[in-house]
């Protein structure tokens, strides 16, 4: 917390909040009028620095300088926490009845399950976070800080951990530095800072001390943490650290639990909707299929409580006992995979399944599809042709002004020209033999910079803009001795300093024109200089201002922000894999549809953020689906606009964003997706984070949530409609049998084996099919194909009773019994085989070859059920030999229910 009497509440401008209020909130709490005079007296400070003494004890008082973050939950509570989950809260529920029931097999293999679930989860969780830790490297490691050893000494510059800063501390800035605290200047030359990260404006922003005067901006004598200085040289006092900086108070305290950040507060994500509709779905089965069996025993066959066991068996039978643990398995070895790959980080297991729901992208623009840099777009004259020659010389400007006027860095835009100049070839215009002579660059309220030059390569007749073809353009005689001018800036600055061009006048019909066409430029997404140039006869005297006059205009040179990488391939292949993507951004809407054009997005009609602020939720939601790019957003209208198609339009929506000028949209999402480079707290907010700046990473850990997902959904498919058929199978044969048809124990060992060959499918890979759109637990669906395929499950364990009544022939004795139970126990084995290798995800009946965890599951499954009732563990189950007609009989029920198998599943997908 900030000194008593300077406490700041930092409120964005801009994009982020802006207005005269914030402006007013940020004067109020910097001091006595905003000046730096006051700032020093209320935090008992001075340009002389801190004494060692006072800021140990400011240290203690305020805690270190440390962004508060997110205090990662122990295992322990991890673990406790996974037990939330429905199905092991069920699952729990049913080994406390086995329990009491003295049922301690069932009652034993419940908790194993339930353990390596709940060990499972959090161990990938919580390695997760550690991942994700050590990408914490955007705040700055040391600071340039002047303290004093004692009250009477000297001050002493020196470099000082960032954790160590306290409120009234004496920085000093210079380019690279990244801004260790939230800072108010108290000296400043030509100091620019990059403030993308807190607002999402790309343009570094120029500041300087203020003196109390109203008219100047209240931020413009401010530096916050996280913003990084481009150029110049600075000095500011510390007003705030740690949780007070704009940048960590950047969160709602809505979103704050004791524990750390909350990860959503509206809505469900897509993981919880999904599993939550399953798994109470299958409770209210349980719920109804133990009492059913129950009720049959009792009125049908006079059994009574004798019937619970097996009733409880059957319950356990329809449970998906395996769900948490293949949901966590697959889960955590997507997770895994991506993490070793060095790309992604998922901070959230459930996030993995969201990312493969995504059907909508909501991405932010600079620093997302664009880089922090811009680039040169285009060099032309007036009429709008291609000139080269005009960016040679604004290149001629850019070096010399950053020579001569002693700039510690060029600017974004003199680094872009430099750089086009050179890929060009044009070495700027031979700057070996140009000397330069005067520079005047660009300041508070001067938009044009202008640099003097002279030099043999300029009098060299025959080049390119030589003095001859530069009194052809100015219509000037031929001194013997020359400097030229040239002068670059604001269009509409530069052409009012113009009097010719191309040697013949310029009127203001023509200006007029010309500043239409750098208008057009502009629209079309590009910031825009104007080039011009001059001759003055050379002299001693120096230059300045006033000499600015009677140019002739040589073109514009138009720049565009620099695109990330492999952000148009990206965007390719999300739209390949179904995921529409949207562009919300603060920019300009020509800026954004340009860069929309270059990365092969179309942008369409692009809607300004004003139009969204009278919309409702369905009309907005309605606009949100429709358009591609919104401009002009403020953080909350980003947030609207993720809401309206979360809500409103039903997608599952991702944002990815970088900065904090993103945190509430990236809360809204159901997936929060955060670049390595991005600010920590950004990064804090975020489920996933890219750890590679290849944006395609995100596209390979969507496929990544979409193989989990799939590999989940084909064990519930599978899983679900065998035990349903099993159940539908159990109450029938309750019905027509005077025994039970087959005993607990056997139900137990049955699932046992089940269990633990399914855990196989989450190491399955799922073919294209599986890959192409989205991929959701649909509850409905997965009900449809269970209530299908069970049924036909059921068909073929009925139709095996038939076949055990011509195999046994007679179910009167112990003997034909043990055999009723044994044959419908190696059926079930069979079948369950047979299942998993022709349902798995995405396949159809011969795609692909099965992986080896699957053919071995399903091996292993056919293996047990032939060979147990005959090892010496069958009798002790209650097991018999059987007959070799049954066996004979079996192979064709198994034929004809594979055959129904594939002929169901194609039907279903075509």
């Amino acid at each position: 917390m900030p000194v008593p009497g300077a406490s700041v509440v930092w409120a964005p401008e801009g994009p982020a909040a802006g207005g005269a209020a914030a402006e007013e909130d940020t004067r109020e709490h910097t001091g006595e009028h905003g000046s730096a005079l006051g700032v020093l007296r209320a935090l008992d400070s001075g340009p002389r620095g801190l004494v060692e003494a006072e800021a140990e004890e400011r240290l203690a008082r305020h805690g270190e300088n440390t962004f508060p973050g997110r205090r990662p939950a122990s295992w322990p509570r991890r673990f406790a926490r996974s037990l939330r989950d429905p199905f092991t809260a069920v699952l729990l529920c049913l080994g406390l009845v086995s329990a009491v029931m003295s049922a301690w097999a069932t009652s034993c293999v419940i908790a194993i399950l339930v353990t390596v679930s709940c060990v499972l989860r959090s161990t990938g969780e919580h390695r997760a976070d550690r991942s994700a830790a050590a990408l914490r490297d955007m705040i700055a490691t040391t600071a340039t800080v002047r303290r004093r050893p004692s009250a009477d000494a000297p001050p002493l510059t020196r470099e000082l951990p960032v954790d160590q800063l306290v409120p009234g501390d004496v920085v000093l800035l210079a380019p690279g530095d990244l801004v260790p605290a939230d800072l108010r200047l108290l000296r400043a030359t030509g100091l620019t800072v990059h403030e993308a990260a807190l607002t999402g404006e790309s343009t570094p922003v120029p500041k300087s001390p203020q003196n109390g005067h109203a008219s100047e901006p209240a931020r413009s004598g401010l530096c916050f943490q996280g913003s990084s200085i481009v150029s110049g040289t600075g000095m500011g006092v510390v007003v705030a650290t740690g949780a007070d900086t704009l940048l960590s108070g950047a969160l709602p305290d809505r979103d704050r639990e004791p524990y750390g950040w909350r990860r959503r507060s509206a809505a469900a994500s897509p993981f919880d909707r999904s599993v939550n509709g399953i798994a109470w779905t299958l409770v209210r089965f349980m719920l109804l299929t133990a009492p059913l069996v129950l009720i049959a025993g009792a009125l049908l066959r006079g059994r009574g409580m004798e019937t619970l066991p097996f009733a409880v068996a059957v319950a356990v039978g329809l449970t998906p006992e395996m769900l948490p643990v293949v949901v966590t398995t697959a889960l955590a070895r997507g997770a895994a995979l991506l993490a070793r790959g060095g790309e992604v980080i998922v901070r959230r297991l459930p996030a993995l399944h969201d990312l493969g729901a995504v059907d909508v992208l909501c991405v932010d623009k600079t620093g997302t599809l664009t880089q922090d840099a811009p680039v040169v777009a285009c060099a032309v004259d007036g009429d709008g042709r291609d000139d080269p020659e005009i960016l040679h010389w604004a290149a001629v400007n850019a070096l010399w002004t950053l020579q001569l006027a002693e700039l510690p860095a060029p600017d974004a835009l003199d680094e872009a020209i430099l750089d086009a100049d050179e890929e060009l070839g044009g070495g700027v215009l031979g700057a070996d033999s140009v000397e330069g002579v005067a520079a005047l660059p660009c300041g508070p309220g001067r938009l044009v910079a202008t640099a003097v030059v002279r030099g043999p390569a300029l009098y060299e007749p025959g080049r390119a803009h030589t003095p001859g073809n530069v009194r052809t353009l100015t219509g000037g005689p031929a001194p013997t001795a020359v400097h030229t001018l040239v002068v670059k800036g604001a269009p509409e600055e530069v052409l009012r300093r113009c009097t010719r061009r191309a040697g013949s006048p310029l009127d203001d019909r023509e200006r007029a024109r010309l500043g239409e066409r750098a208008a057009a430029l502009a629209a079309d997404g590009l910031r825009v200089l104007a080039v011009a140039v001059a001759e003055r006869p050379a002299r001693k005297r120096p230059y300045t201002p006033a000499d600015e006059r009677d140019l002739t205009f040589l073109g514009f040179v138009g720049l565009s922000d620099a695109l990330a990488p492999t952000a148009a391939e990206a965007l390719t292949a999300l739209a390949d894999r179904g995921v529409t993507v949207k562009v919300l951004t603060g920019d300009h809407p020509g800026t954004a549809a340009r860069v929309c054009r270059e990365l092969g997005l179309a942008p369409g009609e692009v809607v300004t953020a004003d139009r969204l602020d009278g919309l409702g939720p369905l009309e907005l939601a309605r606009l949100a689906t429709r358009t591609t790019v919104f401009a002009r957003c403020t953080p909350e209208h980003k947030a609207r606009v993720v809401r309206a198609l979360r809500e409103g339009g039903g997608h599952t929506v991702g944002f990815l964003g970088d900065g904090v000028n993103d945190l509430s949209a990236l809360h809204a999402a159901d997936v929060g997706i955060c670049p390595r480079d991005g600010v920590d707290v950004a990064r804090e907010a975020s489920d996933v984070v890219l750890a590679s700046k290849d944006l395609t990473a995100l596209e390979r850990a969507i496929l990544a949530g979409r193989r989990s997902t799939g590999n989940i959904a084909a064990y519930l498919r599978i899983t679900l409609s065998s035990n349903l058929g099993n159940v539908i199978a159990m109450l029938a044969a309750g019905l027509l049998l005077p025994f039970l048809p087959m005993l607990p124990a056997q139900v137990l060992v049955q699932n046992l084996c089940f269990d633990a060959a399914q855990l196989a499918l989450a190491f399955d890979r799922p073919g294209a099919y599986a890959l192409r759109h989205p991929a959701v637990l649909r509850p409905r669906a997965l009900f449809r194909f269970m209530t299908g395929f069970g049924l036909l499950n059921a068909v073929a364990d009925l139709t095996t009773f038939g076949v055990l009544a011509l195999a046994v022939r007679s179910f009167d004795d112990e003997r034909g019994q043990a055999a009723f139970h044994t044959g419908w126990f190696t059926e079930n084995l069979l079948t369950q085989a047979l299942v998993m290798l022709l349902l798995r995800s995405g396949r159809r009946a011969a795609e692909g070859r099965t992986p080896g965890p699957i053919r071995l599951a399903a091996s292993a499954l056919a293996v047990l059920g032939l060979l147990l009732p005959v090892s010496p563990v069958g009798p002790a189950l209650g097991m018999t030999v059987l007959p070799p007609l049954y066996y004979g009989l079996m192979a064709g029920v198994l034929a004809l229910y594979g055959g129904a198998l594939v002929v169901a599943r194609s039907r279903q997908r075509g």
